[in-house]
């Protein structure tokens, strides 16, 4: 299984379409990301990134919504495995 993130597009450079880049901003992170697939992207745009690289753009909305629902998996696992620990404790 892969696990795409959608990231907001901060920064483009064109110089070959074979090589062209972005920086793209996952939560407060930068990264560079290749942008070979998706030469039309430009600055504001929110892309799917996959291991270097922008695999498709999409919406605000879309972004956002999964954003919100990666968080919410997050906040899960965290009172899951918090759970787990308080009973995985000897007394």
């Amino acid at each position: 299984m892969c696990l795409a993130i959608p990231a907001r597009v901060t920064h483009v450079t064109r110089i070959d379409p074979a090589i062209d880049t972005a920086v793209v901003d996952l939560g407060g992170v930068s990264r560079e990301v290749s942008i070979a697939l998706v030469p039309e992207v430009e600055v504001g745009d929110y892309v799917l990134v996959h291991v270097g690289y922008a695999l498709n753009r999409i919406s605000e909305e879309e972004a956002q919504e999964t954003l919100k629902l990666m968080a919410e998996m997050t906040r899960l696992l965290d009172e899951e495995m918090g759970n787990a620990d308080v009973v995985a404790k000897p007394a």
